[in-house]
């Protein structure tokens, strides 16, 4: 079903426009001198931004950068973090082939991919986010022990992208099955909480990028 476009899109973000990042490959190699932070953090499909939010205020020292391939989506995040008064987010409505057109080698300390499209078909494994492909343009752009935190409630997606993190090389620090079996733990998404309250299990690892 395709999603209604929601009243006053470009006035909306507009209004925002003191978070936006719109040309991020202008920004290749700069984020951190032009932003005047020690940190760099990417989120790869911030959704509707609670996730985005609350992380960033809970580190008002990192940058924290959100692509969403969807203005009608991000506009929701954008608010979100404008009504927080949020200074250390940037957003950016693009759809990302390879990381490397935005980001220097070792430019990013940690990438968080939440809820990715699992594309359970395997004549479409190439586009899954965890796959081979993207995961050597994460190893590039992560700066060396830089982190990938990976949470899904998919679990075929899940175990293959243990075993992709593997062959790419990357070390598996934690994996965590149905991480809120005991109660909601860390910063949930907006689909995370509807998984949740359905019942579903969420599993989440941690891979950390390893010196060439």
């Amino acid at each position: 079903m395709r999603m209604r476009r929601k009243p006053n899109l470009e006035a909306r973000i507009e209004k925002c426009a003191h978070l936006l990042a719109g040309r991020p490959e202008d920004l290749r190699g700069r984020w951190l001198k032009s932003f005047g932070f020690g940190e760099l953090r990417l989120e790869l499909g911030c959704g509707k931004g609670r996730f985005t939010v609350e992380t960033a205020k809970a580190a008002p020292d990192v940058l924290f950068v959100a692509f969403e391939k969807t203005a009608n989506v991000m506009v929701t995040a954008l608010e979100r973090a404008a009504g927080e008064g949020l200074q250390n987010v940037r957003f950016s409505s693009v759809y990302v082939n390879d990381l490397t057109e935005y980001f220097e080698p070792g430019e990013l300390s940690r990438i968080y991919l939440n809820f990715p499209d699992p594309w359970p078909s395997e004549r479409h494994a190439k586009r899954r986010l965890t796959g081979l492909i993207y995961l050597k343009q994460y190893a590039q752009a992560l700066r060396p022990g830089g982190e990938i935190h990976l949470k899904t409630d998919n679990l075929p997606l899940y175990e293959y992208s243990l075993r992709e993190f593997e062959y790419s090389g990357f070390e598996i620090l934690e994996d965590m099955r149905d991480i809120h079996k005991d109660g909601p733990a860390g910063v949930l998404t907006d689909y995370e909480l509807k998984f949740h309250g359905a019942g579903l299990p969420i599993h989440q690892c941690r891979a950390r990028a390893t010196m060439p």
